[in-house]
């Protein structure tokens, strides 16, 4: 229940203690004890990536699996709102917000680094190394993992809440996704527990992801001034733009929000066009169309890939250290722990958007987007370490945030390469800026129950606790910080999996029976409630 007074007032204040204490439990633990800290963590990430590897992978494929069949079902042509609502943005606005909230730091991060850790490294799936056959590989792998799947994932949680918020009236809350399953007991325990997972794995998913930027920043400050790369550099940097994701969550949605999520997408396009402009233009545009085909062919297989084999030859001791615990579960389980703060924030821009071109839209075009950037960023590096000056592997095995400036030093463009590193770097930062007022607005919401204006002083609060869960697992991670921000996520995201497979079952009972599930559960249309 929310409070209309007091401290709580606006949040549900048992939700939002216990939600304070873990965290701040967490926080303290860990620096007070960071070496232990670290080894649950490696120990965690050990158990999961062995016994729950099938179990990410699994649902991945079936939520993808499960969308695509409704988007093109006779429920498919059902409105997220009443008959005469309208979208509230345009297309380039929605596809501007969702994608800058769903994907922005983490592909600038990996857009470069993944398939040139994979054409240096290899993978199970080629005994090729640092050559055309790995390139292609490494494009596939890296499509795949920033494609359909991913996207499913988001969809199932943003689908659930539009659903329920726009066609039935209910709040925008995680909790009220099982009402169809559960009723009335969402508002009971069971739905207190719901958003403390919820707000557990969002507020670790953010933090790993602004972790990563960080790290990027600081690194586009060093190329451009020399500035120290370390930990009390990275520290500050998450102070700084913590106090400036603040400011821009305080202005709301439709201000700061949009506005940066616009300037987003311009920076997007605008290195886009660099890369295409001065890169290897020919190869960019072949190596799409190329790693499109081979990505549509090889996606069933891949969906369904768990390296058992591997597995069952080295059991757990090594487990962790295989392709597949540090790679596809790794971004499986930052996916869902990144779907409870993009599923609210992608429904509450989404209304009045039918069912078919909510998925269309949410699943397809956004994978198209993240497939044109891998092409342009991931293809020019590859191609200059195939033939070109190559150095870009070197620089990433050293440190992988260096990904991007490498490619850009690669391309020997003398002041041309600079600005394009001044502008990457500003991107890194207008991108962790916007998901992390985004996840501050989301966790807001969660707590007081989807009220869509949540009080300041509880953005403020959340706002600080993200930039802190950040600076402590970059800081107790050490020389192992990724590591560390990969673990946190998978772990998070283990709890609220199975909030989303009940999630699936809630949308289908939902459409399934649309008007008697109206009648029994005593769930009004949004144009009812209207009237």
């Amino acid at each position: 229940m929310v409070l209309h007074s007091g401290p709580f007032r606006g949040v549900n204040p048992l939700v939002t203690m216990v939600s304070i204490v873990l965290m701040v439990t967490f926080i303290a633990f860990a620096i007070l004890f960071p070496q232990t800290t670290t080894e649950l963590i490696d120990r965690g990430r050990t158990y999961v990536t062995f016994y729950f590897n099938s179990w990410y992978v699994g649902l991945a494929a079936s939520f993808l699996v499960f969308l695509l069949a409704l988007a093109f079902s006779k429920y498919g042509s059902l409105k997220l709102g009443a008959e005469h609502d309208k979208p509230e943005f345009g297309y380039f606005t929605w596809f501007a917000m969702l994608y800058a909230a769903g994907q922005g730091i983490g592909i600038i991060f990996w857009s470069i680094a993944e398939p040139i850790m994979h054409l240096s490294q290899g993978t199970p799936f080629s005994e090729a190394v640092g050559n055309g056959e790995a390139a292609d590989v490494a494009m596939r792998l890296a499509y795949f993992h920033w494609g359909l799947n991913a996207w499913a994932i988001y969809c199932i949680v943003a689908l659930s809440l539009a659903l329920m918020a726009y066609r039935y009236g209910k709040p925008l809350s995680i909790r009220y996704t099982l009402y169809p399953i559960l009723g009335e007991k969402v508002n009971g325990w069971i739905g207190n527990l719901i958003d403390i997972i919820a707000v557990f794995a969002t507020l670790f998913g953010i933090a790993t992801s602004l972790g990563l930027g960080v790290q990027q920043i600081n690194s586009g400050l060093n190329y451009l001034w020399d500035v120290p790369v370390n930990r009390l550099v990275q520290v500050t940097l998450i102070a700084v733009i913590t106090v400036l994701a603040l400011i821009s969550v305080l202005t709301g949605l439709k201000r700061g929000i949009k506005y940066l999520s616009q300037a987003n997408m311009w920076l997007t396009f605008l290195l886009l066009a660099f890369f295409f402009i001065f890169g290897p233009t020919r190869y960019i545009i072949g190596g799409f169309l190329d790693s499109t085909g081979d990505y549509l062919r090889s996606v069933i297989p891949l969906s369904f890939y768990t390296g058992s084999n591997v597995t069952a030859a080295n059991g757990a001791d090594s487990w962790q250290d295989s392709w597949q615990g540090w790679w596809t579960v790794f971004y499986w389980g930052w996916w869902m722990s990144w779907a409870p703060f993009v599923g609210v924030f992608v429904a509450r821009v989404s209304r009045g958007r039918t069912i078919r071109e909510f998925i269309l839209g949410v699943v397809g075009v956004s994978s198209l987007l993240s497939f044109v950037w891998l092409s342009a960023y991931g293809g020019t590096a590859l191609y200059e370490e195939l033939f070109g000056s190559g150095g870009i592997s070197e620089a990433v095995s050293k440190d992988v945030s260096l990904a991007l400036y490498a490619t850009f030093s690669a391309m020997d463009l003398g002041v041309i390469g600079v600005l394009a590193g001044f502008f990457g770097t500003v991107l890194v930062a207008t991108y962790f800026i916007t998901s992390s007022d985004s996840g501050t607005l989301v966790i807001t919401t969660i707590l007081s129950e989807g009220n869509p204006h949540p009080l300041s002083r509880h953005r403020v609060f959340w706002g600080l606790m993200e930039g802190a869960i950040a600076a402590v697992l970059l800081l107790v991670g050490g020389t192992w910080a990724l590591s560390t921000l990969q673990t946190a996520a998978i772990l998070s995201a283990l709890p609220f999996s199975l909030i989303m497979v009940l999630m699936g079952i809630s949308i289908l009972r939902a459409v399934q029976q649309d008007s008697l599930f109206c009648e029994k559960r005593s769930l009004k249309p949004v144009s009812e409630v209207k009237s």
